[in-house]
Order: structure tokens, then sequence, then C-alpha cells
């Protein structure tokens, strides 16, 4: 089912990037941001619940939001690629959350206007979190970017290794067959006028890149994902169906 598939697209996408920002939980360089990213996560993991329930209800087969996201292998994950990449320093998790952001943020207010109501409440909720995720990543963009030597070229660092994953954003998968669901290649206008205007300020460039690095809708992942996976899913898997 078309629609079903593509809503665990979406689930994957924000689980597996929330996973990753709460991984900063205690080692954040400053305060604040101890409390930011993993409230951050905590917004993108929420919006995943909502999209793995709605999953195994179209599915119809019984499994609970948890056995979608606790029991698959990094095969069947259909996140993209830009998300599971790992953390390295702090410019790129910004920079990965960034990019993320400026992507969601227009595809989910595009979303408010499906005809699908499940759809259109996690729209309502995730684009003003979206809206958040950009100001708060894109200041830290321009703060490293337009800052001290050590900074700005961290910051190069993180353009350079993260852009190369930014065209699967676009990228249609099974959303293609799924019309409740937004167009993703129709939010590249967007994308583009908001990496450009932070980028501007920050004074970076984004690179062209001839050869984007894909795979992640089709479950071709990086060995990182598999590691992720088996550390997210172990008190699961060794303690199936218990609950609190």
């Amino acid at each position: 089912m078309a629609l079903m598939d593509a809503v665990l697209e979406l689930a994957d996408d924000h689980l597996v990037l929330g996973h990753r920002l709460s991984e900063w939980c205690g080692h954040a360089p400053m305060l604040e941001e101890d409390l930011a990213l993993p409230n951050m996560a905590l917004d993108l993991i929420g919006t995943a619940r909502t999209l793995y329930d709605y999953a195994a209800k179209l599915e119809g087969q019984g499994r609970s939001e948890d056995d979608i996201a606790y029991l698959r292998g990094e095969r069947e994950y259909r996140n993209c690629l830009l998300v599971e990449r790992p953390n390295e320093d702090f410019a790129h998790t910004v920079l990965r959350q960034f990019f993320f952001a400026a992507f969601m943020h227009p595809y989910w207010h595009a979303a408010q206007d499906s005809d699908d109501e499940v759809i259109r409440g996690v729209a309502g909720k995730a684009v003003k979190e979206m809206a958040y995720h950009i100001r708060h990543a894109g200041e830290w963009v321009i703060r490293l970017g337009d800052g001290t030597e050590e900074s700005a070229q961290r910051m190069r660092d993180a353009v350079e290794a993260l852009s190369i994953y930014t065209a699967e954003l676009f990228e249609e998968g099974a959303a293609e067959g799924a019309p409740a669901l937004p167009s993703r290649a129709a939010q590249r206008e967007a994308w583009d006028a908001t990496i450009a205007h932070v980028f501007a300020e920050a004074q970076l460039e984004m690179p062209e890149v001839p050869f984007p690095q894909t795979g992640g809708r089709k479950g071709l992942h990086g060995e990182g994902l598999g590691h992720m996976l088996a550390e997210m899913q172990s008190v699961y898997r060794a303690h199936p169906g218990a609950t609190w």
C-alpha cells in the first residue's frame, strides 16, 4: 500500500534523526544545547510515534508502533541517508538538522491541505516544530560559519560532508503513489531559498554535487545505522511485549 509505505518513510526519517539528536544528551557543548537538542529529538520522535501508529493501522496486521520501530532490521528501514549520518561534531549535527528542517517545514506546510485527517493533524503540529528547528539550527550555522577560523572550517567541512546526501530528500519514493501526501520534489524551491538565505549570512557556499549519495529509501544504508538500531532496539528485543 503506497500510503503506508510513504508514512513509514516519514516515520523512519523522524525516528532515526531523533535518536541521533538524543545521543547528545549529557554531551552537548553548553547547558542550553544539552536541553535544546534532546527536546528537538522529542519533537521528532513524537511525530514518528504518530506516524508508526498510523502505518500499523493502514497495514492491518496487528502490529504496534513499537513492533514497527523495534522489530525491523536496517534493510527494512526506509529513512534517507542524511538523517542517519553520525553526529561527528557539533557543526555536523546542527547542519544536518538545518538541512532536514528546511525540507520538512514546507513539506508539512503543504501537508496541512491533505485530504487525510491523520496527515493533517500531524502536519499542524510538526510545521510549528520545524519552524523552530530551522531557527535554532540556522542560528548555529550562522554563528559557526561566520565565527572563528576554527568554527568556520568545521562548518565548511560539515557542508562538504553532508551536502552529498541532500538530493535524496526530494526523491518521491513511495509518496509518488500516495496522493494524500505532498510531492517531495515540489519542496525544492523553498528549501533552496532557506539554505541560500542562511548560508549568505554564514559566509558559506553550497557545493555542486554531481554524484549525490542515495539508496536509503531502498533500504541501502551505511553500517552506522545498524549499530544505532542495535543499541536502540536491544531492550525491546530482549523483552518483547513488555510494558512499564
